[in-house]
């Protein structure tokens, strides 16, 4: 009777605690859905108890450890314009046939949008790759970057290259680093443009996962000229190709041979996506990642190169799997194209270069 009395003591002293533990954690602020009863769950450990119960409670720490863009919140007495039912672009489409955002300037509220997603604050990677010559755009494109990206966001520039003493000393806001990783040289522009996929998906695994949210993968010959904020992100945010956006779809530059992985019949396609921009959560983005890193090595199998090497892959993927997000033009223009009407704001262009000085191979 003594030892039973003392052990319903302990379960209800147990409870109390909990209750409590649980109250303090409700009251100072933080989300219930992040109270878990999970145990940190660690993919390189096997469970202890193998049968379906364990699985599916492994599987449940695992998906909730990955970021999500929680409730569209802000904070109360936040002045901005009344957004309207009636009044917006007519000169462009903003939403896919899918129902997924297509986004223009004027299709969105910064105000608003940066409310929301600074109170997530979330940590964002951008990968860039600065390979034998192209270390000379590293200062344009971090020094843009402060001015114009992910403003007030905790930024971290990957910035992969095989010559780390030729990388220049730039002075980055709160909340910002770079983190540079040593990767071989190339003798084909085609082989570093393949290589950032095997390399990305190497690093993300190793280190990137454990550091970022979000992740977006860019070029280096790039400068930002206005706002890229928290209006791109989503699950999976793809960039319109600036030289393709207004054609049809038989006029998209497709791998169109059937013996390559990016294959895609003459009747398909959506849109034309750049691989110059792309972004995404970290996980959705290291899927993908991977996914054109393992194709290209396929098709290398194969002795077929894709004719746009990662992009076409990349085309391939989203035309299957479709982005939660499209983003236009804008994302990404070129200072050697001259600005159509629709384009009302160029936020990161890539720059003029001669491409047989700067690339390895002479651009061939």
């Amino acid at each position: 009777m003594l030892c039973q009395i003392s052990r319903n003591h302990i379960l209800v002293s147990f409870a109390f605690v909990l209750v409590i533990v649980g109250g303090i954690y409700i009251y100072s602020g933080y989300d219930v859905q992040t109270l878990s009863v999970c145990q940190p769950c660690d993919k390189n450990s096997e469970p202890q108890v193998k049968d379906e119960m364990m699985d599916e409670v492994m599987k449940h720490c695992l998906d909730d450890r990955r970021w999500r863009i929680r409730d569209l919140q802000m904070q109360t007495g936040l002045k901005y314009s009344q957004p309207s039912t009636m009044n917006g672009r007519t000169d462009v489409n903003s939403v896919t046939n899918w129902n997924a955002p297509l986004v223009w300037e004027g299709t969105f509220d910064p105000v608003v949008i940066d409310a929301i997603y600074k109170k997530m604050d979330p940590r964002i990677a951008v990968v860039v790759f600065a390979i034998g010559k192209y270390t000379r755009f590293v200062k344009g494109f971090l020094e843009s970057g402060e001015k114009h990206f992910f403003v007030d966001f905790r930024v971290t520039y990957y910035i992969f290259t095989d010559n780390e003493k030729d990388m220049p000393k730039i002075e980055l806001g709160k909340k910002r680093k770079i983190s540079l990783v040593t990767v071989p040289s190339a003798n084909r522009w085609q082989d570093i443009v393949l290589g950032r996929m095997k390399w990305a998906t190497v690093t993300i695994d190793k280190q990137i996962r454990n550091e970022a949210d979000y992740l977006f993968m860019m070029d280096i010959d790039s400068v930002f000229h206005n706002r890229f904020g928290a209006e791109s992100l989503s699950q999976l945010s793809a960039v319109l190709h600036r030289g393709y956006y207004k054609v049809t779809r038989d006029m998209f530059p497709y791998e169109r041979r059937p013996k390559s992985k990016a294959y895609i019949p003459a009747d398909e396609g959506d849109y034309y996506y750049t691989a110059a921009v792309w972004g995404g959560y970290l996980e959705d983005m290291y899927k993908l990642v991977k996914y054109c890193y393992m194709q290209s090595e396929e098709d290398a199998k194969n002795n077929i190169e894709a004719v746009w090497q990662e992009e076409s892959h990349l085309n391939r993927y989203l035309l299957y799997n479709k982005p939660t997000k499209v983003l236009s033009s804008e994302y990404l223009w070129s200072d050697f194209d001259p600005l159509p009407g629709d384009i009302k704001v160029v936020r990161i262009s890539q720059l003029v270069k001669n491409y047989a000085e700067v690339r390895p191979n002479g651009g061939q």
